[in-house]
């Protein structure tokens, strides 16, 4: 018998959650599921569509040693419609660009205030 893996839910570290919150939620479409305390969360879920991502907590200290940054890559069938969505909320690098890619793919990529990068992809 062999495993199915079904899905990933990525735990990204974040300085602030309740900032993390707002910009996932107000610029990316995602939608706050759970959160530890709402006074002051350490931890909390987001969803969008079939992504489900958790936001954790890091202490400042933590940053200064290096904390990794994780780069994830999210499937859509609607990239073009994605990157439109996103253009008018302020979230591009000024060198992001919605492209065709030598491996078989059209994309772009963006980071979030903690340097969590994100990049949102289709087949061609």
């Amino acid at each position: 018998m062999t495993a199915y893996l079904q899905n990933i839910h990525p735990v990204l570290p974040v300085k602030d959650v309740n900032s993390a919150i707002e910009y996932y939620c107000a610029n990316l479409g995602f939608k706050l599921t759970f959160v530890d305390n709402p006074e002051t969360p350490a931890y909390a879920g987001l969803l969008r569509d079939g992504v489900t991502l958790h936001l954790q907590w890091h202490h400042k200290d933590e940053w200064q040693t290096g904390v990794d940054r994780p780069l994830l890559r999210i499937y859509t069938d609607e990239v073009d419609v994605l990157y439109d969505e996103f253009s008018s909320k302020n979230v591009f690098h000024k060198e992001t660009q919605l492209r065709d890619t030598e491996w078989g793919t059209r994309e772009f990529g963006i980071y979030d205030p903690f340097s969590n990068g994100l990049i949102f992809y289709r087949d061609l």
